[in-house]
């Protein structure tokens, strides 16, 4: 070493200065300068972000404020609409309340008119019922003899085989019968009147009051095919 001019002694002296410097240099100088540097780099990266999530504030607070002034141009368009809705259908409410009331008054005169008149109809049909009845019963009591009361006895039952006398509740048949007749029936009348309504106990009585023709009960039935009976018939129509 000594030959090539080096001093070995004063080279390590040299190499140890030099790992001193480095050391101190790198622990008070490189190392705070890099700390410092990652320090102001985090200070601007925050900064950054900051001012990115205050820039997104601002827009989301400027898009909330634009939908808060939508809705409320809404409500105010929706509450005018309404508005305007419910006076015309206030309008027609009172319009129609009106007609109601108006046509319920002409309904209301046209009722009482009907009824007075259909009273005055009444009272007349009455009359003239009352007056139709007493000649009817007048005129049938005196031309009804023995042989046109049999007679009509006979036409009753032809009504009953022809489906012309007509039954009240459905088919009209027993066991047990009431036949009331103006007149006491003969034997062949009675038989008729058991083989026709298939009854086995059938009690037969006279009532003038029928004025001719027959009425015949089984249970709950009753087949009026009497004078009386048609002549009653006469007066509802008539009224």
């Amino acid at each position: 070493m000594e030959a090539l001019g080096i001093n070995l002694g004063l080279l390590i002296v040299q190499i140890i200065a030099f790992i001193i410097v480095f050391l101190t240099l790198n622990a008070w100088v490189y190392q705070p300068m890099l700390d410092m540097m990652e320090t102001r780099k985090k200070k601007i990266a925050q900064g950054l972000e900051d001012a990115r999530v205050a820039a997104e504030a601002r827009a989301n607070a400027e898009k909330e404020a634009a939908k808060i002034v939508s809705d409320a141009q809404a409500e105010a368009s929706k509450v005018v609409r309404e508005s305007t809705e419910r006076a015309a259908v206030a309008g027609k409410d009172v319009k129609a309340a009106a007609e109601a009331e108006a046509t319920k008054a002409r309904e209301a005169a046209v009722a009482e008119a009907e009824l007075e008149r259909n009273r005055i109809l009444g009272d007349i049909r009455g009359q003239v019922a009352a007056l139709a009845i007493a000649a009817a019963n007048k005129l049938v009591g005196s031309a009804l003899d023995e042989k046109k009361q049999h007679a009509l006895i006979d036409e009753f039952f032809s009504g009953v085989k022809a489906g012309k006398v007509v039954v009240v509740d459905g088919e009209f048949k027993g066991e047990v019968a009431e036949v009331t007749s103006a007149l006491p029936l003969n034997s062949d009348e009675m038989e008729t009147v058991k083989k026709n309504f298939g009854a086995k106990d059938v009690t037969f009585k006279v009532n003038p009051a029928i004025l001719g023709g027959l009425v015949v009960k089984i249970g709950d039935k009753v087949l009026d095919g009497s004078v009386a009976g048609k002549l009653e018939g006469l007066r509802q129509n008539l009224k």
